[in-house]
C-alpha cells in the first residue's frame, strides 16, 4: 500500500495496525517512496514468563517483617 504523507499523518493509527498485520506501507512525498513502515517483530521471540529466570534473586527472608519496623506497628499513639 502506499500513502502520501500528509494523508499518513491523520490515518497513522490505521497504518500500523495495517503494518502489524503484515502489510507493508510504503508513504510518499511527491509521489516518490520516501519511507516503508512494517512490522518490527521484534517481541515475538520473547518468552513473557519466565523471562527474567536467573536474572534476578529474591532472598530467603523476602515475605518477613524486620523486627524494628514491627515495634513501629504495635506501639500506641499518642494524640498531640
Amino acid at each position: 500500500m502506499q500513502i502520501a504523507i500528509a494523508e499518513a499523518k491523520a490515518k497513522f493509527a490505521e497504518l500500523v495496525r495495517k503494518a502489524e498485520a503484515g502489510e507493508p506501507v510504503i508513504i510518499t512525498r511527491h509521489g516518490r517512496p520516501v519511507a516503508t513502515l512494517h512490522a518490527s517483530g521484534g517481541n515475538e521471540d520473547v518468552p513473557l514468563i519466565g523471562a527474567m529466570r536467573g536474572k534476578i534473586e529474591i532472598s530467603d527472608d523476602f515475605d518477613e517483617m524486620p523486627e524494628e519496623f514491627m515495634v513501629g506497628l504495635s506501639a500506641p499513639t499518642v494524640p498531640e
